[in-house]
């Protein structure tokens, strides 16, 4: 597909600069020298900047909410020959009379703000904002979130249950008492346009606004191949019987931590039998109600989540530039 990492969270390019991450001093003198750049997030949402919010804030290493506040730097990459990129989470901080009902949730409309950081920054969650930010900053936001959410389920070793230490600049967790490394896991999911002549499958999930229908999705299983992943998850979810399938794209989705793997698949069939367990509904759209649907102006039909690869691929049909 051509424009496959165009897709939000593609395509920034970044330098991860791997080679440094078990270079503790080296990656010490950096944060210690002035060079470096800090992106800080609390509970998963980046401290963002701008009137629209279009922009990660970042922070010199030395920033005394960071010093106070701030858990274990990551290296994020580099972005010049002498600026590393760390992401700081706010693990010693909480807002004051915080509604905790809309942290992390399908949407999430607050803002928090830091007495200490700079006035016109704000947590955000990244959903809402993710559309928002350049490519670079959007695939740093994911990333430092993704590795955050990984550390806060991973803090003991799943071999011997003894609690582990952060290594390798936040990409590895090291257990001091079997020695057991484990590394941060991204989880594959499948998701898939389902075509069938001039129409396409699309479902709703329960807990999704009224009337938003979104592109089928599932995890892939251990021993399955994407291919199988798409046909069994459709079948599973509609009944629809599914034959020629085609990779098109992926996409990070750090809510906490999937690779999207977008896929064209040819529906065999046409008659929908829903799984309740799986979805609360499932229907055969056609080109003009998609059309509709993404002017605003279809009855019944919200398109996916703006900036989701759903919506990507779904506009990638409607203007035929799937190939």
């Amino acid at each position: 597909m051509r424009d496959a990492e165009t897709v939000t969270f593609g395509g920034s390019g970044l330098d991860r600069a791997a080679e440094l991450r078990g270079q503790s001093q080296v990656v010490a003198d950096h944060l210690e020298g002035g060079t470096a750049q800090v992106v800080v997030l609390w509970r998963g949402k980046p401290l963002v900047g701008g009137p629209d919010l279009d922009h990660l804030v970042r922070l010199p290493p030395d920033h005394p909410v960071l010093r106070s506040q701030g858990g274990v730097p990551i290296l994020l990459g580099r972005e010049d020959a002498n600026r590393l990129i760390f992401a700081v989470e706010l693990s010693g901080w909480m807002p004051a009379d915080l509604d905790v009902s809309h942290i992390n949730a399908f949407a999430d409309p607050t803002e928090q703000q830091h007495p200490d950081l700079p006035p016109a920054a704000v947590f955000a969650e990244l959903r809402r904002i993710m559309t928002r930010l350049s490519a670079r900053d959007a695939e740093l936001a994911a990333t430092a979130r993704a590795l955050f959410a990984w550390h806060g389920t991973h803090g003991f070793c799943s071999r011997c249950g003894h609690k582990s230490e952060i290594v390798q600049s936040g990409w590895q967790s090291r257990c001091p008492s079997c020695g057991g490394g484990h590394f941060p896991r991204t989880d594959p999911v499948v998701i898939m346009l389902i075509t069938r002549a001039n129409r396409v499958l699309l479902g709703h999930s329960p807990g999704w606004p009224e009337g938003m229908y979104s592109l089928l999705a599932g995890f892939v299983e251990p021993g399955e191949t994407i291919e199988a992943a798409v046909r069994r998850e459709v079948f599973e979810e509609s009944g629809i019987r599914v034959g020629e399938v085609g990779y098109l794209a992926s996409q990070p989705w750090a809510f906490p931590a999937s690779l999207m793997l977008g896929c064209h698949g040819v529906a065999l069939t046409d008659e929908i039998s829903i799984d309740p367990a799986e979805i609360e509904d499932a229907r055969w759209f056609s080109r003009d109600d998609l059309m509709q649907a993404f002017a605003g102006d279809h009855p019944l039909l919200s398109p996916a989540r703006k900036g989701a690869i759903a919506q990507f691929l779904l506009r990638n049909w409607l203007a035929d530039t799937l190939d």
